[in-house]
């Protein structure tokens, strides 16, 4: 796989930009807050609106569930959400996590070692995609000819266990720190997608090796979001009044930061509105994209 860097008169987005809060449609709001809650080891709080948030101790909600148990059921061949990617802040938060899942007996869709990450992949009730995951050290991320280099190679899961070895008590809760590390996307036409995410948000291409997909960040991160069109390519948007992405989080470092990329949202004719503290767009592939700057 290979790694691009994008023109240098380009506008780039700032490199403190990180992930915000995932906002998604269920089914079943009682059923999503015990996988949740129990499975995932995030704390629930209810919103005034009905719905749900869920985080961990002193941060932003990670995410927030929106339920109806009239939403058609997820359709894997639209765009929207392949997986939201909940970043622990380190390897024995990892095993922990994998402990949990095995307690509340729920499964693994599979397990990845990408070079630069360990990952743990499972669903939601409603079939939303997680990854659970842990970075290695940027220091430790392997390079050839300058180029970021991942790959998608087996976990082992009892090495991954040995890193409790003498650990008495099980983590009943993902630890502080944990956020949202990147959102991987369903979308229709790469191009298009690299056009907005790159060309008009300012993402810089970090890794486009995988066959259909593409991956972009701020600030050399391996990626912020991944783009792929592996079950969607020339779909439609997902339908209002459906299971799955309702939003994502976007998040500048800072005011100035934010008007910058508003300022070329402006530029480029995006649509957008105010909505959840922040100025919402949709990618091409009708996915919502909701701009703030922190705090």
């Amino acid at each position: 796989m290979s790694s691009l860097r994008t023109h240098p008169d380009r506008a780039v987005i700032a490199p403190g930009t990180v992930m915000g809060t995932v906002r998604l449609g269920v089914s079943d709001l009682a059923r999503s807050r015990e996988f949740y809650t129990r499975a995932v080891g995030l704390r629930p709080s209810e919103l005034d609106d009905g719905a749900l948030a869920f985080g961990v101790a002193g941060e932003r909600a990670l995410l927030e569930l929106y339920a109806d148990s009239t939403f058609k059921p997820l359709d894997r061949r639209t765009t929207g959400l392949y997986h939201l990617a909940i970043l622990l802040p380190s390897r024995k938060d990892l095993a922990f996590a994998l402990v949990r899942l095995g307690e509340a007996r729920w499964p693994l869709d599979g397990a990845s070692d990408h070079l630069v990450s360990e990952a743990l992949y499972l669903s939601d009730p409603d079939g939303n995609g997680i990854e659970l995951y842990r970075d290695r050290p940027r220091e430790q991320w392997p390079r050839a000819n300058g180029a970021l280099k991942m790959s998608t190679l087996p976990l082992g899961l009892e090495g991954l266990l040995g890193e409790l070895a003498g650990e008495r008590e099980l983590q009943r809760e993902a630890p502080a720190t944990t956020r949202i590390g990147h959102v991987h996307l369903q979308v229709s036409d790469l191009r298009e997608a690299e056009e907005f995410y790159s060309g008009v948000l300012g993402f810089e291409v970090m890794v486009r090796g995988y066959p259909g997909a593409l991956f972009v960040s701020a600030g050399g991160y391996h990626h912020h979001l991944g783009l792929n069109t592996w079950q969607s390519a020339g779909a439609s948007a997902l339908e209002p009044g459906s299971v799955g992405l309702r939003s994502f989080e976007v998040v500048l470092p800072g005011h100035r930061e934010l008007e910058d990329v508003l300022e070329r949202v402006r530029n480029a004719a995006v649509a957008s509105e105010q909505a959840g503290g922040g100025t919402l767009i949709r990618d091409p592939s009708g996915n919502g994209v909701l701009l703030r700057a922190a705090g």
